[in-house]
């Protein structure tokens, strides 16, 4: 029951998250889709992770430095998703205000990402290969 609650959970974040993107292009006052290139962002920051934890052995103490890498690589592409709508608006291609949107639903997204992980990825039952 603790799992389909989460996933609900997990699902409402990831609808508003995507909703408070949406408002930030679709609204009549901005109208400018620019800011959808942050999609890119949402899909590649959960890969190096992922690719960590099925090459590193996580039984291992001591800190490794292929995880370290996946951590460093993550943080560069959601730095990335915060900065790009910031850089848009300094461009003048977006408003501020549809630029705060788009930074409402990025930490709405990868407060979501983050809960995926911190739900399904702990039990040692889980695997990646059942996908």
């Amino acid at each position: 029951f603790a799992l389909v609650v989460a996933l609900i959970s997990l699902s409402f974040g990831g609808a508003v998250g995507l909703m408070f993107l949406m408002l930030g292009c679709a609204l009549p006052q901005y109208n400018q889709y620019w800011p959808l290139f942050v999609l890119f962002f949402y899909i590649l920051s959960p890969i190096p992770y992922c690719i960590a934890r099925r090459l590193v052995d996580d039984t291992d103490a001591t800190s490794n430095a292929c995880k370290e890498l996946a951590i460093f690589l993550t943080t560069g592409i959601v730095v990335s998703a915060f900065g790009l709508p910031i850089v848009f608006a300094r461009a003048e291609l977006i408003y501020w205000g549809a630029c705060a949107l788009v930074l409402t639903g990025n930490t709405v997204i990868f407060a979501t990402i983050l809960g995926f992980f911190l739900v399904f990825g702990s039990n040692d039952d889980f695997s990646w290969q059942q996908w």
